[in-house]
């Protein structure tokens, strides 16, 4: 090996790797012996250019674009799913920079091309209902060909990927929704066009005064551009998918700041750290990966794993996690994991994968058509066959008829609505109740669901220490003690201090700045106020080196009684002393929202069953859940225990929903059937739920279901509505009352018929707009 200082700093190149040294003196000792050296000074090696392999939280690659409904259905780049006709979405983590979906952009062009001939056309084909009779003016053959010039480019090329997916399901024998789109505007396409170019070949009674036949070129554009806008708004709730995942990886700091073999320090890219390197982190900064400290002692905010406020102190020796944040201290750490295995990149991997296993809400109704697309292909050549057969003459005529009829009356537009429009209604209402949904599986999935499993801090509870007792010693009163601690912690941005400083100004408390301030990590804050010396921390770090003995240790003895009974409730309690005698036990605590109770047995009444999950300890968990009558508890769980909890529920059967509002929900949110988020939580635990609540109120859960569980009864009553018309006319259709009553139901009233059943499809969606949630 040689020393090469051609490059500004020396390097060495030893077994394919090049090491950087900060002066030739450290690289030559490596040259002599690198085995040992590297094993002694495990960080002196570095390599600026790494792998992409080990790009820091990129758990996948966005390259494979796959369907969220269908599993295994993958290829490179956007396309359409070949089984359901959905879509593609990129699988994994997509990129901050991404460019916007392909399809969503090629749908949004087609539907502002199908729009601008859609409005006109309609104008043109209704207009004899309000006075504007254009047959009348221009001829109702020209008419007719002017309604086939409009239409034209709304289905050529806004109705373009409705074909193809028509298509495709054809060629794969999976039919779907796609199917009865393209079969009923196919129908009327062509019904219409054989009746504006040959209006001969019809019976005369199906020819108006003007000897024209009634054409369907106006309701063939309407699907085509409804579908199109459907399309587009499906779309852009999916895409915000990747939001919570981008707020993930948003935890980790960009750069780290890498110790070198002779203490020098070196800002670097996550990306270039390795297990091994020695990285400085200062009070406010996260942690940029996953290691051990080996110096220094810090209050490290790890709400991220916990969701808990309280920072737990480390010391030397302690392993600290990436993305947890330092809030005072400043420590020296040794990289353990880095990229794909840090903490924090499993849990993106986790929530990347939640987020795409959740069941589509439309399957009910493709399921159904796979029976219903091949029935009326059926019915609708037995009518024309049997028409062409045994009918009145003409009979090929009356066989187009019969058999278009059929066709139109069963065109899917009512079943294609059914859910949409709930959906979409829905969402308004639960908007205007504070109550933000994703999206429709979400809606589906909380109306079924039979346990909840809600978190504590920040759900449940406030979310941030509250002082709740104050025990004065020795004399002391409440206000005197509160003054001098307040006055000394107001220096300190620990979340106790913040609760001690609080509690003062609400009380009107006047608080002095201290002097000869200091604070350890993990023990407590020093300092004088008003002439007096003030500690306020753990017992041992109040007592300190000047406490006196004799009656002081009667003192102590209830303070530490004091404590220990404290705690026992699951709060968090200090001392305080001055000028080395204790004077006083304050205790902190995380309040319980005071709809909490309520709330929970409300949600006992609708025989759902309660869970409670906390990264808290025990003894906390314990007391808050005797206060509100929860029965089931699981403390000291990690996000990932949280998640496996939501599993394995899942996996005995139940259909589980989750409440929660910090990073560390974030996995299990996404894991569960239903997922709602506290509003005022964390950004990535809005985004992985699919429910959000806008305030902080507990009763948003109770209006989030009650609206899940209308929308739900909605939705099928719909599609009740949508199927039934269909059972009913599709008979009528095929001429089933002619042989009786000489009644024959004409394309004309085909359509009108058609149109009827949305009609009834949207105005009983729209009742959800003028639901009372409570």
């Amino acid at each position: 090996m040689t020393v090469d200082t051609t490059a500004g700093k020396p390097t060495v190149a030893h077994e394919g790797t090049t090491y950087h040294f900060c002066n030739p003196r450290c690289a030559e000792r490596f040259s002599a012996e690198p085995q040992r050296y590297l094993a002694r000074e495990p960080a002196t090696a570095s390599m600026p250019s790494p792998p992409p392999s080990t790009a820091a939280t990129s758990p996948a690659t966005t390259e494979v674009w796959g369907c969220p409904m269908c599993p295994g259905q993958e290829q490179a780049g956007p396309g359409v799913c070949q089984v359901c006709g959905m879509a593609l979405e990129p699988v994994g983590v997509p990129p901050a920079d991404a460019p916007p979906n392909p399809e969503l952009t090629d749908f949004w062009h087609r539907f502002l091309v199908a729009s601008a001939f859609t409005l006109p056309l309609v104008v043109i084909a209704m207009g004899g209902h309000v006075g504007l009779a254009v047959a009348d003016w221009i001829g109702a053959r020209w008419t007719a060909g002017l309604e086939l010039a409009l239409a034209l480019p709304v289905l050529a090329y806004g109705g373009r990927p409705v074909f193809e997916r028509a298509l495709a399901s054809v060629r794969s024998r999976r039919p779907n929704m796609w199917t009865l789109i393209g079969l009923g505007v196919g129908a009327a396409l062509l019904f219409s066009v054989a009746a504006t170019i040959a209006p001969g070949l019809f019976p005369p009674a199906m020819r108006d005064h003007h000897g024209a036949v009634g054409v369907y070129y106006e309701a063939s554009a309407v699907i085509i551009t409804l579908v199109l806008l459907g399309q587009i708004l499906e779309m852009k709730a999916r895409e915000r998918t990747g939001d919570a995942i981008r707020a993930l990886t948003d935890l980790a700091p960009k750069t780290a700041a890498r110790i070198g073999c002779c203490g020098e320090e070196t800002p670097v890219p996550l990306a270039a750290i390795r297990p091994g390197d020695r990285l400085r982190v200062r009070p406010g900064e996260a942690v940029p990966t996953d290691g051990r400290i080996i110096d220094g002692a810090s209050a490290i905010d790890e709400a991220m794993l916990t969701g808990e406020p309280m920072p737990v102190d480390k010391r030397a020796g302690d392993d600290v996690t990436g993305g947890t944040l330092l809030r005072s201290g400043s420590i020296i750490m040794e990289a353990t994991r880095v990229g794909a295995d840090t903490t924090l990149a499993r849990i993106i991997a986790k929530v990347a994968a939640a987020q795409r296993s959740r069941a589509p809400m439309q399957q009910t109704a493709d399921r159904v058509a796979r029976i219903f697309v091949p029935a009326v292909l059926a019915v609708a050549a037995i009518t024309f066959f049997a028409w062409l057969a045994f009918g009145p003459p003409p009979s090929l005529a009356m066989a187009i008829v019969t058999s278009v009829s059929v066709l139109l009356v069963a065109c899917p537009c009512a079943v294609g609505l059914a859910a949409p429009m709930s959906v979409m209604v829905a969402t308004g209402r639960g908007a205007r109740a504070g109550i933000l949904v994703r999206d429709a599986e979400t809606l589906e999935a909380l109306a079924d669901i039979d346990t909840l499993i809600i978190d504590k801090t920040g759900t449940l509870t406030e979310g941030r220490p509250a002082l709740t007792d104050i025990v004065p010693l020795g004399g002391r009163t409440e206000h005197d003690v509160l003054s001098l601690a307040a006055s000394l912690e107001a220096n300190s941005d620990h979340p106790l201090a913040s609760a001690v400083t609080t509690a003062a100004r609400l009380r009107g408390i006047a608080l002095e700045s201290p002097i000869d301030f200091g604070e350890v990590a993990g023990k407590g804050v020093t300092g004088s106020v008003a002439g007096r010396r003030v500690r306020v921390g753990s017992l041992g770090f109040a007592r300190g080196a000047d406490s006196e003995t004799g009656s002081e240790d009667t003192t102590v003895a209830i303070a530490a009684a004091q404590l220990k009974d404290l705690a026992a409730t699951g709060k968090t309690a200090i001392a305080v002393a001055v000028d080395g005698h204790l004077v006083a036990v304050l205790a902190m605590a995380d309040r319980v929202r005071p709809e909490a109770k309520a709330v929970i047995a409300e949600l006992r009444g609708r025989r759902i069953e309660i869970v409670m999950a906390t990264g808290d300890d025990a003894a906390t968990a314990d007391a808050v859940a005797r206060d509100l009558g929860i029965y089931r508890v699981h403390a000291g769980l990690s996000p990932e225990a949280k998640s496996r909890l939501v599993s394995e529920h899942k996996a005995a059967g139940r259909r589980v929903g989750f409440v929660g509002d910090g990073i560390n929900d974030a996995v299990a949110l996404a894991t569960a059937h239903a997922g709602i988020a506290i509003g005022s939580g964390a950004d990535v635990a809005i985004e992985s739920a699919g429910v959000t609540l806008l305030d902080d109120s507990l009763e948003g859960i109770l209006r989030a279901h009650s609206l899940a569980t209308a929308t739900v009864a909605n939705i099928k009553a719909n599609l009740g509505l949508a199927f039934g018309y269909n059972a009913v006319l599709i008979p009528l259709a095929a001429g089933a009352l002619y042989p009786l009553f000489g009644l024959l139901l004409s394309p004309m009233l085909a359509a009108a018929a058609m149109s009827l059943s949305s009609l009834s499809v949207i105005g009983n969606a729209l009742r959800l707009g003028r639901l009372e949630l409570k």
